[in-house]
């Protein structure tokens, strides 16, 4: 499932909206059984359709007579989508939502708060937290992510390289996915695909292993221009350089999950929201999972959706109805036997871990042991663009790390100040 790739929420910059000052408190929702309403679902990943379709058809079991139609958007472009929703006070009646554009909206008054029915105890504090504003909760925490590495047994075991683990170091990474593109180079195969993906699927967590931070914990500074974030950067950068990697024109033309699916990747940095392709896909059989590499420290970034309402939603009591469903042990149960998510409802997380042959247990143990929370601000958006501007330029070597990172954090200190004006 993307999350908060490189490109993540930059649409939603020149959100055009317009705040007020209304934060009033959930309300338990006052949907009749027997109400006639069509409410629109919007979400992004097009693996879980088939879990929602689940969710949807037992929610209807509830409420026979409300209709729920699916609005699935492209990643890439569902913030874009969004923002031109928002303009105009049309926004889908419950959709999905994540960490760096939440602020966004909900300081602008777009959303509707989350109603009593819906108990935040059966949910992790960070995420609940993650999905308040002002003291008001707006978004029913989905499921949540870590990163990890997935890896190809078949293509070690043909390259003579030993697997990962636990443990292991930058250092044993780099190695290993050299050893494997230059072993099996004339198969062009690679040893990783790192690169081109994204802050929360690579860069942010090399900036953490290596003991920096993207954006101070009070969401002013940025750390980018920290030796420690200019390490988590070169890293990224020497794996492409020396041919451990793509390049990032070879990753432009063919993701990284294509990669690694199609057999010409032997390691795969990406989240519990690939687990549905991953596990329906001709390689399953060869996945193993490991924790990230570690460098300082072990670090992963951690995230997780949430559905929300919309305040501008001409059915709101059905769209509260829908959400409060979709925040039931229910609803999380269904989703993890089917593989598409980690749920954040409290004990659900069993079924999803064993919906898999490989390990993914490794997430969990990363969110207790070793997870970060995801860099936001007010306007993430702001800096996920000068992200996606600049940092193409280190990693493909057309510029110095040190300098590109320098220059980003000099920018983003400009958007921060601003948005804290």
């Amino acid at each position: 499932m993307r999350r908060t790739a490189l490109l993540a929420g930059v649409a939603a910059t020149a959100l055009l909206l317009t705040a007020c000052s209304s934060n009033d408190g959930g309300s338990a929702s006052t949907a009749d059984k027997d109400m006639t309403a069509e409410i629109n679902y919007a979400f992004w990943d097009a693996t879980q359709e088939a879990a929602i379709d689940t969710i949807i058809e037992e929610f209807n079991e509830e409420y026979p007579n409300i209709t729920v139609k699916k609005d699935v958007t492209p990643y890439s472009e569902f913030f874009g989508k969004l923002q031109t929703q928002a303009s105009s006070d049309t926004l889908p009646d419950v959709f999905w939502m994540n960490g760096p554009n939440f602020q966004l909206y909900a300081s602008n008054d777009k959303l509707e708060p989350v109603t009593d029915a819906v108990d935040p105890a059966n949910y992790p504090q960070a995420l609940n937290d993650l999905y308040s504003f002002d003291g008001t909760q707006y978004g029913v925490p989905k499921d949540y992510d870590t990163v990890a590495v997935f890896y190809n047994k078949a293509l070690f075991d043909q390259a003579g390289v030993e697997y990962p683990t636990e443990g292991w170091t930058w250092d044993e990474f780099h190695q290993k996915a050299k050893a494997i593109s230059d072993a099996l180079k004339a198969d062009g195969v690679y040893g990783t695909v790192n690169g081109l993906s994204g802050g929360q699927e690579v860069y942010y967590n090399t900036i953490l292993q290596a003991g920096g931070e993207v954006i101070s914990a009070d969401s002013t500074t940025s750390g980018y221009d920290s030796p420690e974030a200019i390490e988590g950067l070169q890293f990224v950068a020497d794996l492409i350089a020396d041919g451990s990697a793509p390049t990032l024109q070879q990753l432009s033309d063919t993701p990284q999950n294509v990669w690694f699916v199609n057999g010409k990747s032997a390691m795969f940095w990406s989240g519990t929201w690939s687990n549905a392709e991953l596990r329906d896909s001709a390689i399953v059989d060869d996945i193993e999972v490991a924790p990230l590499p570690k460098n300082e420290q072990e670090a992963t970034v951690i995230h997780g959706l949430a559905n929300v309402v919309a305040k501008s939603s001409k059915n709101k009591a059905a769209a509260q109805a829908f959400q409060e469903f979709l925040a039931s042990e229910r609803a999380a149960v269904i989703q993890a036997e089917a593989g598409a998510a980690l749920p954040a409802y409290s004990g659900t997380q069993t079924a999803f871990i064993e919906s898999a042959p490989y390990n993914l247990q490794v997430f969990r143990d990363e969110a207790e042991n070793s997870s970060f929370p995801y860099p936001v601000s007010k306007n993430t958006a702001a800096w996920n663009q000068l992200e996606n501007e600049l940092l193409p330029a280190a990693f493909s070597g057309e510029r110095p790390v040190a300098d590109v990172a320098k220059e980003l954090a000099e920018k983003m200190n400009e958007a921060l100040a601003e948005e804290n004006e």
